[in-house]
């Protein structure tokens, strides 16, 4: 009742704007999860909901996407939540996307994201750089923005079709729970807590 699988290589750890290796976002993907998926039996492939209730709003001219999350989504118990079960909103997915752009994780993933222009968020990690300050993830940005605790907001200063394949990776848009981050912060790489089906 036990299924082993191996890794060509070791992991390096499981925080996901701090990991590029396979191995480590293989662990990563069944354990954070984003709002949306491909469909593994869809040909040709297909994006479907995961952890929203349906496909997102999307402008006609594909600037503006509203994300809705369906209730009753819970985090992996962790003492980060202090004996409290922890629903998944909207506000996680906010959190998760601006960790990209903080300074100091140095996320290799940051291009994705600022290839796809979200307003405002280059212009606040710029301002973490030049003032060296720390990030600021409680500013408001007029393109990643929570609606209400079930949707959260995109805009973007041009149009980008393509931006939902980012909400189908783990890695980019796998939702973090900002107080497990800030509770072990010395080491978030050996405390990831999604969730997915499986825990570490």
């Amino acid at each position: 009742r036990t299924l082993r699988v191996a890794f060509n290589f070791a992991e390096t750890g499981f925080d996901p704007p701090r990991v590029g290796d396979q191995s480590s976002i293989r662990v990563i993907a069944h354990i954070f999860e984003p709002p949306l998926a491909y469909d593994p039996l869809a040909r040709p492939a297909r994006l479907v909901p995961l952890v929203a209730t349906a496909m997102p709003e999307v402008s006609e001219e594909h600037r503006r996407f509203v994300f809705t999350i369906r209730a009753g989504i819970f985090f992996a118990d962790d003492p980060a939540f202090e004996g409290r079960p922890r629903e998944l909103v909207a506000q996680d997915f906010v959190y998760t996307i601006k960790r990209f752009y903080d300074p100091e994780l140095r996320s290799e993933w940051l291009y994705q994201w600022e290839n796809a222009k979200i307003l405002g968020l280059s212009e606040l990690r710029q301002r973490a750089l030049v003032q060296k300050k720390p990030f600021d993830y409680d500013a408001e940005v007029p393109g990643l923005r929570t609606l209400d605790r079930r949707r959260f907001e995109v805009r973007l200063a041009d149009p980008a079709p393509r931006l939902l394949a980012s909400f189908a990776s783990a890695t980019l848009a796998g939702a973090v729970a900002r107080e497990v981050v800030e509770r072990y912060k010395a080491d978030p790489q050996a405390h990831p807590v999604g969730t997915g089906p499986f825990m570490l």
